[in-house]
């Protein structure tokens, strides 16, 4: 294979990581790239290294697995497969885009399929970018995934972010910038410094009483328009 898939391995427990390891270097088109001990690190290791593969493990103090999809938004990798010795996490970690799940302990066999599933979708969507239709969301203990495609407005809150989908509101460890920049090909415009609207729920531009301007969303809600975004608000709603 001319271009090596670089992986990735996330596990706290060090035994577990070198039985992935050991079993990855066995494959001649596999490339280690990077091998972390927490969530923390794998977030930094990912953004860093750009794997297409990343073998990632749920339970992880701090900042677990989960913690680590919903902060990487969408700078996912092209095949995620969860390693685990928890197995009601299958569900969450499939809605979450996961190719496989592996429950320790696993044999060699189970361990190729999933490498042999993971080398094929990274193969048939190399040249493609990825496109996230959800975002994962951990709240309460439970693990959320909100479509893209649903959310009415988002509203900046310090560190994080506020999305607001109808009635529900649900917060999201991300910055404004970070997400404004996934969504900069999608249908969402910056309306104000700490606003964001989805165009497709906008029924109307209106002017305000002292000049200014306000978009009116299907849920009936109102938000300013900055005079900064207003010209590139009106371009974009044609």
């Amino acid at each position: 294979m001319a271009d090596k898939i670089r992986a990735a391995v996330v596990d706290d427990e060090e035994l577990s990581r070198s039985n992935v390891k050991v079993l990855l270097a066995r494959d001649a088109d596999v490339e280690l790239v990077s091998e972390c001990a927490s969530g923390a690190e794998a977030l930094r290791q990912i953004r860093l290294k750009k794997p297409d593969l990343v073998f990632l493990d749920v339970q992880m103090p701090e900042c677990d697995g989960f913690d680590v999809l919903e902060q990487l938004g969408g700078a996912l990798p092209a095949a995620l497969v969860f390693v685990t010795a928890y197995d009601q996490y299958a569900l969450q970690a499939f809605e979450a885009g996961a190719l496989d799940y592996l429950l320790k302990p696993f044999d060699d066999a189970r361990f190729a399929t999933a490498l042999r599933r993971a080398k094929e979708k990274i193969l048939a969507g190399r040249g493609k970018s990825p496109r996230v239709e959800r975002l994962a969301i951990k709240n309460a203990g439970e693990v959320l995934f909100v479509k893209i495609a649903e959310i009415d407005w988002i509203e900046a809150a310090d560190y994080y972010v506020c999305l607001h989908v109808g009635v529900r509101t649900h917060l999201l460890r991300r910055s404004m910038a970070d997400v404004e920049k996934e969504l900069e090909a999608r249908p969402f415009c910056r309306v104000h410094r700490s606003a964001i609207v989805n165009l497709e729920r906008v029924r109307r531009l209106v002017n305000a009483e002292d000049g200014g301007a306000e978009v009116e969303l299907c849920t009936g809600a109102k938000l300013r328009v900055s005079r900064r975004y207003r010209r590139a608000v009106e371009e974009r709603m044609g």
